[in-house]
């Protein structure tokens, strides 16, 4: 019975395009199931390396690209994702890039909390029943976009194990 749960669990799990560790809870441990990025992460970081130019969430800040954004003041902004991965599902980002949030110093904690504040204030409003916040670190964490953002996901009964 317990090997058919993990079974289901694993070939649900083998869709998604992006790591994963299946929990086999007999053992304790989780077991790593590695897979290729997607399309998007492996663009993106080939981009971030090859040139460290604006990236799209600059252009967003300057307004040069559109953005659906829903909060803004002189820190930070934030806007609806363009590929919502739940009914709710937003972005808060600084104005002054981090690349990652490995990248902040203590001369950021400021602003950090800021952006902490501001995704709780948004959160409680758009998604009453519950909300999670994701922040992506660097290649094994998937970051597609080398500006620190925060994921803020609800609106729906989230899973657990994330990923």
């Amino acid at each position: 019975m317990f090997n058919k749960v993990i079974q289901r669990a694993l070939k649900f799990r083998l869709k998604k395009n992006y790591p994963t560790n299946i929990y086999d809870l007999s053992r304790g441990s989780a077991i790593a199931i590695r897979r290729p990025y997607s399309d998007e992460v492996r663009r993106a970081q080939a981009q971030s390396v090859a040139s460290p130019g604006p990236t799209i969430f600059d252009k967003i800040i300057t307004k040069e690209v559109k953005a659906d954004i829903i909060y803004e003041d002189e820190l930070c902004i934030a806007f609806n994702d363009v590929s919502p991965q739940a009914p709710v599902h937003f972005l808060v980002i600084p104005k002054r890039r981090i690349a990652r949030l490995q990248d902040a110093d203590s001369n950021d904690a400021e602003l950090l909390g800021h952006l902490m504040l501001v995704a709780r204030s948004l959160g409680a409003a758009r998604a009453p029943a519950g909300w999670r916040l994701v922040v992506n670190n660097g290649r094994d964490g998937a970051q597609s976009v080398y500006h620190l953002h925060l994921h803020v996901l609800g609106g729906r009964q989230l899973g657990w194990p994330p990923g």
